[in-house]
């Protein structure tokens, strides 16, 4: 993902027209097709995925949360709405690999907290970026208690292939992953902070991280 960390850019340049805000715009699009999987499916991750993208078109059709004045009261929601759908924790563990079990439980509870931050700082801080993007759903791999959500995110110039995968906790499936034109969020997250642990050690990366939450928060 384009700008995500520092420096570092995946591959495929046609990332680099979404930037930041690519994973938001996953979530506020405009619905127009169903792939092979059907979209009211009882238990379907597709579902899942579906209804929280209707909870946050509800939150950027709110004409008050439109006013200035409320552009944090906006954000706040949409980032509540995306955390019941991403498994934070998850997700961070992921990123540090085995790094995680060296770590007490202090320190993986806040670095699970601080990546969070960092993640929502990044999409929903972008929430103005999203310019009418449009996903469409392919289709639904499902194994066990895992889910793959297949979808291409469509602007008048461009379509990228953009799939989240799924972990069922519960009854309830969460996002742990995102596959951005092939490129994969954690994995990408997990070489850089590979990196940043061998040159600076883990205190190194949770500075990096606050670092960057308070330069995009100053924005």
């Amino acid at each position: 993902m384009s700008h995500v960390w520092c420096d570092h850019v995946p591959s495929s340049r046609r990332v680099k027209r979404f930037g930041a805000s690519v994973v938001l715009a996953a979530f506020v699009v405009s619905v127009v097709h169903s792939g092979s999987l059907a979209a009211g499916e009882s238990g379907s991750a597709t579902k899942e995925v579906k209804q929280t993208i209707d909870r946050v078109l509800e939150i950027l059709g709110d004409e008050k949360l439109k006013k200035p004045e409320y552009a944090d009261d906006r954000i706040a929601a949409i980032e509540d709405v995306i955390a019941q759908r991403f498994d934070y924790e998850e997700m961070a563990k992921r990123t540090l690999g085995r790094e995680w079990k060296k770590l007490s439980p202090e320190q993986q509870k806040e670095f699970v907290s601080l990546f969070q931050r960092f993640l929502s700082k990044t999409y929903a801080g972008n929430v103005d970026g999203y310019s009418g993007e449009q996903v469409e759903y392919i289709k639904e791999r499902r194994k066990g208690d895992f889910a793959e959500v297949q979808t291409k995110v469509i602007s008048k110039k461009l379509e990228v292939p953009l799939d989240y995968r799924l972990l069922k906790n519960s009854s309830t499936w969460r996002v742990y992953d995102v596959v951005i034109d092939g490129v994969s969020l954690v994995k990408n997250f997990r070489g850089q902070f590979k990196r940043i642990i061998k040159a600076s050690g883990f205190s190194g990366l949770v500075d990096k991280l606050r670092s960057k939450i308070a330069k995009t928060s100053a924005q």
